[in-house]
């Protein structure tokens, strides 16, 4: 997947991209019909009780999106709503879906990321390949939510939604901006001007986009047992990094403005990592993502830290959200 990456986002086109456009072009046409289903009525959307925002990309691979799930469950509870969040329960291999998760659940079982987002939003969350499903279980467990929001399921056009919110890799872009298999497109780039906000982590924000960024706030172990640590901790000393993220690439560079220096033991987004893949032959630290994180607090490592991290968005953008949201209103 990390070599297809490499070519999706090339600046120039590669003899691979056009030896799979008409896949591509296969892909778009699919797409497009699914999407027309839905639209004119062929296909049944659900309209839950209540507004649903769905945060997602139009790219394959982390653009950011459960962390600005997470800054926007708390902004929301500020502003006196009761969010759920839904979320696939990505390579989670519960035998049956949708599954409640909450801050102790077993990302094995139920995914990496909705863990992470029940643990640091302490809202309710519900897993499923179904969102409908995992909608109405969110609702009839936890009738107090007045507002969904739906980390990534853009494409799940099953789910009605008031609100689009796609986030877009401010540094990679849109890469050859050809469709699936060709290039990292799910959706052609046109499909952006229908969305309600185009938020881009990190890079340049195109006019009519908001900015967001990542940004990092300490270190705390991954066990969850002791005090957190001041950024600095690891300055001008010497770390593994491992990273089993979308787009690895943003953490070590993250690790490099801190100052780190560090080895790089990387692996496919979401995989489930194990004792013996963060096993070293001495005692450096070793640095990780919070989401990989989750999956580790019960190996013994005392020397392992993962990176707290904070989304931040103009004010701008949630104020637009919050004047949408009581108009979106089904109740």
């Amino acid at each position: 997947m990390s070599s297809l990456q490499a070519v999706w986002y090339r600046r120039k086109k590669s003899p691979w991209s056009f030896a799979l456009w008409p896949l591509a072009a296969l892909f778009g046409l699919i797409t497009a019909f699914r999407r027309g289903a839905y639209r004119c009525g062929f296909f049944k959307v659900h309209h839950p009780a209540v507004p649903v925002v769905v945060v997602g990309n139009i790219t394959v691979g982390g653009t950011g999106k459960s962390p600005l799930i997470i800054t926007l469950a708390k902004q929301l509870r500020k502003a006196g709503f009761h969010p759920g969040i839904l979320s696939r329960g990505y390579r989670g291999a519960a035998d049956s879906w949708p599954q409640a998760v909450g801050p102790d659940s077993d990302p094995l079982m139920f995914g990496d990321e909705p863990v992470m987002i029940a643990a640091r939003t302490r809202c309710p969350v519900a897993v499923g390949p179904d969102r409908v499903a995992a909608v109405r279980k969110l609702l009839v467990e936890h009738a107090e939510c007045d507002v969904i929001l739906s980390d990534d399921g853009l494409q799940h056009y099953r789910l009605g939604r008031d609100i689009e919110i796609v986030v877009v890799d401010g540094a990679r872009r849109f890469g050859n901006g050809l469709l699936l298999p060709a290039g990292p497109l799910r959706e052609p780039i046109e499909r952006l001007a229908e969305a309600d906000f185009v938020v881009t982590n990190g890079g340049h924000a195109e006019p009519g986009e908001y900015g967001m960024t990542l940004r990092p706030l300490a270190w705390r172990p991954v066990t969850g047992a002791g005090e957190r640590m001041e950024l600095n901790a690891f300055d001008a000393r010497d770390a593994h990094a491992v990273a089993a993220i979308g787009h690895p690439e943003r953490f070590f560079s993250t690790l490099t403005q801190l100052g780190i220096r560090f080895d790089k033991r990387t692996f496919p987004d979401h995989h489930p990592l194990w004792p013996a893949d963060l096993a070293f032959d001495d005692e450096l630290p070793i640095l990780m993502t919070e989401k990989d994180a989750v999956k580790c607090r019960d190996f013994a490592l005392e020397n392992a830290w993962y990176l707290e991290v904070e989304a931040t968005v103009s004010r701008d953008l949630i104020d637009s959200l919050l004047l949408q949201l009581p108009k979106t209103s089904h109740l």
